[in-house]
């Protein structure tokens, strides 16, 4: 049986469009009124998303309950399967001691606060994010600054200010992988022009953190380094992003930017020292060699070479049918979705892709990289299989909190929903490219996470994008650039970061000192889109489906 998708079942695009928003308000409700868990909320919404779909929009049961199943799949492959190998390759780097010579080789670089905030909140808070994501580089520099002297409260406000321009490609890539896949477009195109957009954020912020700090003097004193840290990061993320796609940028942007910076401040200082305690004597810095630092960050090398190799075009040319590895390819096809559904055109839509479990996966790269760490640092195989049991249990909830959220996402989508929100906005006309960004902020807020964001309103700006007939990988990119920026005000954030530095039961005091800057940006980033919609639409890169 073909069921026809209707976009205006009420008859008033303005009441369907309410209808379709109530599973929206339900999520927002169930975490900011009720204060339920993550994935209790994500049950009720894609519950109550369901039954709207069924009453509402008239799909069939069976479609409902496909829709369900295959979201909670692709929210567990591959958006769970990466998380779980990077952090597991992360905890193998703390517990062979490798992590503590990364610590003290970047505190050891200077004794001034305000260009340790950039080395380690900007540059190895990205490198982080990059790597692992989802609250963990926030928790791990604010610590690391309140060791270095910095007040807790101010150690944790100005991480979660550093850590806005590599939130869209943090976890490995995996906000924009996983709002890709679900809208069926290839992610080279969003993450080229996420790395557009973010060029003025991730040249503005390192100047902006010292300016919090010291004011103009401060970034007067300390110009040189800084400059070097921004022009280093921002130029290495805009290569990446648009020539490598979006699993490296944050990794290679924080590494470059940190070497170079590091190697400039060999040769230049500034000539006051600035500091936020009392500390005056600093000879007693520590000195490491090349080879323990080398040996230290080798978990994370090894990591950015299996990326590179899992994305070149001749190892991807192995997974092809009938070549070396097909035989690791297993498909999961959903064809009673694909053949089932129509437009209100009458079209027969392939809604959504195949689930490919392969090994040509940015999880498994990770995973092997966390291997070879294993054997290059001759990690114990029993201290190994602890990492791993710990990094299930602890990644257990938020894995299932995923999936209900993608699984809501894919209702929501199949059933018309996203299509008539994205139908009533597009009636805003071009107002819509400056509440594009703002979408996507309010998401993080909500939710905490750039994925969670992009996965909720990715298909609402794909359609409306559509209806407005400009590129759809503006509206994708700046949804993700503007959750950037919500990251800083997430109560999950928040959360994190006070339990980091101490100061459980003083979120409403992080919250205040971040808040007015968000807003400040996220007001910049929506004019800045609307600029791009009305000057500069050549920067914008064409979507190119997915293959099906």
């Amino acid at each position: 049986m073909v069921w026809q998708q209707v976009y205006d079942p009420l008859s008033n695009i303005w009441l369907s469009a309410l209808v379709a928003f109530l599973p929206i308000a339900c999520f927002l409700a169930c975490l900011l009124v009720f204060k339920l868990k993550g994935y209790q909320a994500g049950f009720l919404t894609v519950v109550f998303a369901s039954v709207l779909a069924v009453v509402a929009y008239e799909m069939p049961f069976s479609l409902v309950g496909a829709s369900f199943v295959q979201g909670f799949a692709q929210g567990i492959w591959p958006i769970a399967w990466i998380i779980i190998a990077a952090i597991f390759l992360y905890k193998l780097s703390v517990k062979s001691g490798s992590f503590e010579v990364i610590k003290q080789s970047v505190m050891s670089i200077t004794p001034d606060h305000r260009i340790q905030v950039i080395l380690i909140g900007f540059c190895f808070g990205s490198f982080l994010e990059g790597a692992i994501g989802f609250g963990g580089p926030v928790a791990i520099t604010a610590a690391l600054l309140v060791g270095l002297g910095l007040r807790p409260l101010y150690a944790a406000g100005l991480c979660l200010i550093a850590n806005t321009a590599p939130v869209a490609f943090g976890a490995v890539g995996i906000p924009i992988i996983a709002m890709t896949n679900l809208v069926g477009i290839e992610q080279q195109a969003v993450a080229a022009m996420v790395g557009r957009m973010l060029v003025p954020l991730s040249l503005t912020i390192p100047f902006f953190i010292v300016f919090l700090m010291d004011g103009f003097k401060g970034v007067r004193q300390t110009f040189p380094a800084i400059l070097v840290a921004a022009v280093t990061f921002t130029t290495t993320q805009f290569i990446s992003s648009n020539f490598l796609g979006a699993e490296l940028p944050d990794i290679a942007s924080a590494i470059v930017s940190l070497a170079c910076t590091t190697l400039f401040l060999r040769i230049w200082q500034p000539k006051e020292i600035f500091r936020l305690d009392d500390e005056k004597d600093f000879s007693h810095k520590n000195t490491l060699g090349l080879g323990q630092v080398f040996k230290a960050w080798l978990p994370f090398i090894l990591l950015v070479l299996c990326i590179i190799i899992w994305t070149q075009p001749w190892f991807k040319a192995l997974f092809a049918k009938g070549a070396l590895f097909d035989y690791t390819q297993v498909t999961i096809a959903f064809n009673n979705i694909a053949q089932s559904i129509q437009t209100p055109s009458g079209a027969n839509v392939a809604l959504t892709l195949p689930i490919n479990f392969v090994a040509l996966q940015a999880g498994t790269a990770i995973l092997v990289a966390a291997f070879l760490t294993i054997w290059f640092l001759r990690i114990k195989a029993s201290d190994a299989a602890d990492c791993f049991w710990d990094t299930l249990k602890e990644m257990a909830i938020p894995c299932i909190t995923i999936g209900l959220v993608v699984a809501f996402a894919f209702v929501s989508k199949n059933s018309g929903m996203s299509t008539t929100l994205g139908i009533a906005f597009s009636k805003t006309g071009d107002l819509f490219a400056f509440f594009s960004p703002v979408i996507g902020w309010l998401g993080v807020f909500i939710t905490g996470s750039d994925t969670s964001s992009n996965l909720l309103f990715g298909p609402l700006q794909q359609v409306t994008a559509q209806e407005l007939g400009i590129k759809e990988t503006l509206f994708l990119a700046a949804n993700s650039v503007g959750g950037v920026v919500g990251k800083m005000i997430s109560p999950q954030s928040i959360a994190i970061a006070c339990a980091a530095v101490g100061l459980v039961g003083k979120e409403s005091d992080l919250f205040k000192f971040t808040l007015k800057y968000s807003v400040a940006f996220i007001i910049l980033i929506g004019i800045w889109t609307a600029i791009i919609t009305m000057f500069l639409p050549t920067i914008i890169p064409d979507a190119i489906p997915l293959v099906k």
